[in-house]
């Protein structure tokens, strides 16, 4: 990969819509040699983890209220 700026265009991408395998393969060889874009790449999966629950518990809690 080119440079950070793709793999950051990549990173941002796969929260949408799956990558393609060349993409994923030119993002997981960046994130390997790349300290700042795996602790970027971390971050971002740990943030939509987080979204993930939040949303699901909001669901919880409205079918609970109903």
């Amino acid at each position: 990969m080119k440079s950070c700026k793709k793999a950051s265009f990549l990173m941002s991408k796969q929260l949408d819509a799956p990558l393609s395998l060349t993409e994923k393969l030119s993002l997981s060889v960046h994130i390997a040699m790349c300290k700042n874009c795996s602790r970027c790449n971390q971050q971002l999966k740990q943030i939509q983890n987080t979204c993930r629950q939040r949303h699901k518990k909001e669901i919880e809690d409205t079918k609970q209220n109903h």
